[in-house]
């Protein structure tokens, strides 16, 4: 199959080593961006340098319009779209829910669930038979991460039952949902919770005694976009050390 994949937030950690990993089973990727212009190019470059094609695209996919844009820019520069990797993403401070500030939940909600289902939504509008998705959750969806991030948990959570039910409102039509489960992973993402030994600190709290790799999260990924995977759709895989 002639694999043209979208990454959102694919310009570092997780959707970073994706689009990499995918360029080795020769997907041509589009590496959506919200900011960093020039980590998106650094991706592509990499991408093109393992032998496939990709370009960058800068996208806020809470916003409609961009989503839309991002797509048929896939589509025009890399072919017809097959394939979905919802991965952008992003938390707030720690801190517990009652002094969490609306603005900060609002883009939360906005990012993580809005921006995840309008991307899935126009996947869903231009895949054809043997496209794939994988939504991008996380282990907090089933811990409701208490006194850390509750409202992110539960944007995660979202994001599993948008799996669940596209699963099988596509399955008819051959194009499979699955989603990918992250445990504490060692990427910046860390940074945006205000405490940057965050991941150092949780090391004693995961089973297997380290933290995850990006590169461990997107063989999980290019599993279940690939062939190998075709009677897997509707499942979450969690890939969390234990947690």
């Amino acid at each position: 199959m002639d694999n043209v994949t979208v990454v959102t937030g694919g310009s570092r950690g997780i959707g970073a080593a994706t689009c990499l990993r995918l360029a080795g089973d020769g997907h041509r990727v589009a590496v959506g961006y919200l900011s960093n212009a020039a980590a998106a190019q650094k991706v592509v470059d990499a991408v093109r340098a393992a032998g496939s094609e990709a370009i960058a695209v800068r996208a806020d996919t809470a916003a409609e319009d961009d989503v839309v844009a991002l797509f048929a820019a896939a589509a025009d520069r890399l072919g017809p779209v097959t394939g979905l990797v919802n991965n952008a993403g992003i938390a707030s401070a720690l801190g517990r829910l009652a002094d969490l500030k609306t603005d900060e939940l609002r883009r939360v909600m906005d990012i993580n669930v809005i921006g995840a289902f309008l991307c899935a939504r126009q996947a869903a509008r231009v895949m054809t038979a043997g496209g794939a998705i994988v939504n991008v959750s996380s282990t907090a969806a089933t811990l409701g991460s208490p006194g850390n991030y509750i409202h992110y948990a539960a944007s995660k959570a979202a994001i599993d039952a948008l799996t669940v039910g596209l699963a099988k409102e596509l399955a008819a039509e051959g194009i499979r949902v699955n989603g990918v489960a992250p445990g504490f992973i060692h990427t910046e993402f860390h940074e945006q919770t205000g405490d940057p030994n965050r991941a150092a600190n949780v090391v004693s709290r995961i089973p297997v005694g380290r933290l995850g790799t990006p590169e461990e999260i997107a063989e999980a990924i290019a599993w279940l976009l690939s062939p190998a995977a075709s009677y897997a759709t509707g499942t979450t895989l969690r890939v969390a050390g234990g947690l």
